[in-house]
């Protein structure tokens, strides 16, 4: 009997690596660098709708900074830790002329909840189809959810920056550092 048993533990073992591997295969970790958009292009245009039912496109921040920020799902540790960076950072990024926009796979019900819960003062967009996240390169993280990337989007609505290995602790302050960094370039130019 405990043979038996130790024989069946190793074969779901083996079938758990194939379906790892099966799911690395249809969901890579990393999106060819091809199909995302780099610094130096247009935004790709989006249109959203937002915890509060409010529709949201790109259009809607033209001549302003957007950081535009893609998290894998609402109120889980990671991503609760990065929502409230940028919730606790948005004096310093209102006053750098910026503003904040949060995309996920999440339905809209689940970003309502997140944002009453955390007093997020920003849209969280919901992108249950993933087409945000398709345009930006962001679509299949982990498990299918959207990988952890942040645009910086100036006010002309071009790349500025792409950030693609985000720590949600210091995020916030990461896109305020180099907020203050491009303002005083374009002061000195």
């Amino acid at each position: 009997m405990n043979r038996r048993l130790l024989l069946l533990m190793g074969l779901i073992v083996i079938a758990s690596a194939g379906m790892w591997k099966i799911a690395t295969i249809l969901h890579p970790a990393r999106i060819d660098a091809a199909q995302m958009p780099i610094s130096g292009q247009p935004a790709p245009n989006f249109t959203g709708t937002d915890q509060h039912g409010t529709p949201h496109s790109l259009q809607d921040f033209k001549g302003t900074w957007l950081v535009l920020y893609f998290f894998p799902k609402a109120d889980t540790p990671g991503c609760t830790k990065e929502a409230c960076s940028f919730r606790d950072g948005i004096r310093d990024l209102k006053a750098l002329g910026a503003r904040v926009v949060g995309v996920s796979m999440d339905h809209r019900g689940a970003q309502e909840h997140f944002a009453k819960k955390f007093h997020i003062p920003f849209p969280l967009l919901a992108d249950d189809s993933g087409t945000i996240a398709k345009a930006y390169g962001a679509a299949g993280g982990f498990l299918g959810f959207d990988h952890r990337y942040t645009f910086l989007i100036n006010p002309e609505g071009r790349i500025v920056k792409r950030y693609l290995d985000v720590d949600p602790d210091r995020h916030s302050a990461q896109v305020i550092g180099d907020l203050r960094a491009l303002e005083g370039n374009v002061s000195h130019s």
